[in-house]
């Protein structure tokens, strides 16, 4: 009993579903996604081989619609589903079961399905697809949660709120299925879960930059590490970022500035210092007197 979309992204060809419900832990469940293949929702009364078998499905060429038709028609409780694919092409196919609890229904655009079943009213599907129509400038990740968010606004699950997740996987096909993981969120349990889940995805992306950070730091391109722990530090104030930044400040002679930030690190935390020293003993880092 929940809310849902699965989706690929036109530009860019990313595959990807989220969910949110008032049930614990509706990722581990509800959401399923294969890089170069597709992605899958299954809920209501929720078969999770709708999910695997969809994807081993749409893996062997089956398209989205193909792989749902040919899961429905040998399931007996196929009235009581709700499910909703994507392939890598784009092709979407939804069922909302004639035995789902009110409200239920599922609303298809360009790319993308968004499902919903034991809502508080019956135009939560609709707001969802206006929302992520609305919200094409927005990148991916992004565009998904607000997907989630205008439902949760529209009135949501009838029982209220508690988990939500998110799973995004690339275009390209590789050998194992777990691999192209572009991003996996989960909040488990949350008064708010689809705020907590926008705040992860925020958090995400200050990690990516911090990790492009490192990355240039350890190849000696100093001014670009640099440019990278700044924009990390836009989307998250949080001190290992901070940190690095100062780092790549020392790197490029800017002293005075990563004293500044250290001091204040160091006030925080002697762990912080203590690591400086680290970093100067293993040759990481070089400093003068």
């Amino acid at each position: 009993m929940t809310y849902s979309i699965v989706a690929r992204d036109k530009s860019t060809g990313l595959l990807g579903v989220a969910v949110q419900s008032h049930y614990f832990s509706v990722g581990s469940v509800v959401t399923w996604a294969r890089a170069g293949v597709g992605a899958v929702a299954t809920q209501s009364f929720a078969e999770p081989s709708y999910g695997a078998l969809g994807l081993e499905l749409m893996s062997s060429g089956k398209s989205a619609a193909d792989a749902l038709n040919s899961l429905l028609s040998i399931d007996p409780m196929r009235e009581l589903r709700q499910v909703a694919m994507v392939d890598s092409r784009g092709n979407v196919a939804v069922h909302t079961g004639k035995e789902c609890i009110p409200w239920a229904g599922h609303a298809t655009g360009e790319g993308f399905s968004v499902q919903a079943n034991l809502m508080s009213n019956d135009t939560i599907w609709g707001a969802m697809k206006d929302a992520y129509q609305a919200n094409l400038s927005l990148p991916f990740a992004e565009r998904l949660a607000q997907t989630l968010l205008t439902a949760e606004r529209a009135g949501g699950d009838i029982r209220g709120s508690q988990s939500a997740a998110i799973l995004i996987v690339e275009p390209t096909v590789y050998p194992n299925a777990w691999m192209g993981r572009v991003l996996e969120l989960r909040v488990e349990d949350h008064p708010n879960p689809v705020e907590e889940l926008i705040r992860l995805i925020k958090l995400k992306r200050a990690y990516e930059w911090a990790d492009k950070g490192e990355q240039l730091l350890l190849e000696g391109k100093y001014d670009e590490s640099l440019k990278a722990y700044e924009e990390s530090v836009k989307f998250a104030e949080l001190d290992e970022l901070k940190y690095w930044r100062a780092i790549s400040l020392l790197r490029v002679k800017r002293k005075d500035e990563a004293q500044k930030i250290l001091d204040e690190l160091y006030a925080k935390s002697q762990n912080w210092k203590t690591l400086t020293q680290l970093m100067v003993w293993s040759g990481r880092l070089k400093l003068d007197d």
